[in-house]
């Protein structure tokens, strides 16, 4: 799958964290490796682009075909981020041999348990597992097993790992990426569109046998087992506590009641935006949100004079967003959202650390250095190797004992696969020991 376009509000996945930026290796071409290869462009799939699959009976012979193909089934699905509410699934393309190519519109079709059970036991080759199976999850899309070939390629070490960039780096071929961020909820689609989601899964298994026989090469294979037998199993994220606070510049306000106003505008926008099943950055985008905060107009002429809200879209509901507007202003203190954020179990910012507790931030700089230097060893990306937040828990809050088997168990428990848990729980306790020593 290729990427979706630039987050424009609220429901866009986080920025990453600047830990993960700070561990992240950088990778280096030398004098022995190996030119890429020519890239020759990816147009047309191999037997043409097939007709949507929209109807009952079409269903039935596309499950019957994938039942009777052979091998693993490449898998992708497209959504319409930015443009629509929330993260549905808009078409689902699959490829199998002997089966062919398939592109199934899941709005027509909201039930495809039916192509799942034909799939028991096979393996589904996506590409970023963890974007598309909680959508095609919705459709009673479920895979009995996954070959995620973006994490493979994450675990190899490649430079960059979008699915364009792979194809092209591991067989030659140019992917288009022009449709990208287009509005998938579009009925019917046009053939341009059909023809770049049906060049998606064209070569999808041809990747997953090189990426396969490089894993093993390299020693990984059980690595990235671990891995995608991770992502297949993972549970939905929790509801996040408070999503208001993540409109872009809320750091801004330091102040409870240009927070409330902000709270009050979000849930508004959210509703709307729910009820018009159209993205809430398009709605009303965080700016605008921001704008109204920080001047805190009293009125409808006031609110659209500011120039954020000077729009054609955002005057029509200009009384809607100055009504939010008066409910923050008008709550009592007691009601007030807090200046810090909501509680939380998780560290502090790292910056933070030396005044808070200095030997926590000892400990982070010695775990930082030991995970650096796997990921250079093995040529891993830190944030595959062990996950940012569970290795600042461990310094913050540590086992009692800071042995082998104590930080097993420490990240055992917080979600670490086995691989990584043998690879780093024996480093970082040789490493803190002689830190202790020192």
């Amino acid at each position: 799958m290729l990427p979706d376009p630039p987050a424009t509000d609220d429901t866009a996945d986080a920025a990453p964290s600047d830990e993960a930026d700070e561990l992240a290796l950088e990778p280096t071409l030398t004098r022995s490796e190996p030119l890429p290869p020519e890239v020759v462009p990816l147009t047309e799939p191999a037997e043409g682009v097939p007709p949507v699959v929209d109807t009952p009976e079409a269903l039935e012979r596309v499950v019957a075909a994938f039942g009777a193909g052979t091998g693993p089934v490449a898998v992708d699905a497209e959504r319409a981020s930015g443009y629509r509410y929330g993260q549905r699934t808009y078409l689902v393309q699959l490829r199998r041999e002997g089966a062919g190519t398939a592109l199934i519109d899941p709005i027509a079709l909201p039930d495809l348990s039916t192509l799942s059970e034909a799939l028991v036991g096979v393996e589904w080759v996506l590409h970023a597992a963890s974007q598309d199976l909680p959508g095609l999850a919705e459709q009673g899309l479920r895979p009995s097993r996954v070959f995620d070939t973006e994490l493979g390629a994450r675990l190899l070490g490649l430079e960059r790992v979008g699915l364009a960039a792979v194809v092209a780096e591991l067989l030659g071929l140019g992917l288009a990426k022009e449709h990208s961020a287009v509005d998938w909820s579009t009925r019917p689609l046009p053939e341009q569109w059909l023809r770049y989601a049906a060049l998606d899964v064209e070569v999808l298994v041809e990747l997953r046998e090189i990426l396969a026989e490089r894993l093993a090469v390299a020693g990984k294979a059980e690595w990235a087992a671990q891995e995608f037998e991770a992502v297949r199993l993972a549970p939905p994220p929790p509801p996040r506590v408070e999503p208001w606070r993540r409109v872009s510049g809320l750091h801004a306000i330091r102040d409870a009641r240009r927070l409330a106003v902000v709270r009050e505008l979000w849930t508004t926008r959210d509703e709307n935006a729910r009820q018009r099943d159209i993205s809430p950055g398009r709605v009303l985008p965080d700016h605008a949100i921001m704008a109204a905060a920080q001047a805190l107009p009293r009125s409808v002429p006031q609110l659209v004079a500011l120039p954020a809200f000077s729009g054609k879209g955002t005057r029509r509901r200009a009384t809607l967003w100055q009504q939010a507007i008066d409910r923050g202003l008008a709550l009592p203190d007691s009601e007030l959202p807090s200046v810090r954020g909501p509680r939380s179990d998780a560290p502090p910012p790292p910056r933070a650390w030396p005044d808070r507790d200095p030997a926590a931030a000892a400990r982070l700089a010695v775990a930082r250095d030991v995970v650096a230097a796997l990921s250079a060893e093995h040529s891993v990306p830190t944030e595959n190797l062990l996950q940012p937040d569970l290795l600042r828990r461990l310094c913050w809050t540590p086992p009692a004992r800071l042995d082998e088997e104590s930080i097993a168990a420490f990240l055992t428990a917080g979600g670490a696969r086995e691989w990584q848990v043998s690879l780093i729980a024996p480093r970082l306790a040789a490493a803190f020991a002689q830190a202790a020593t020192d």
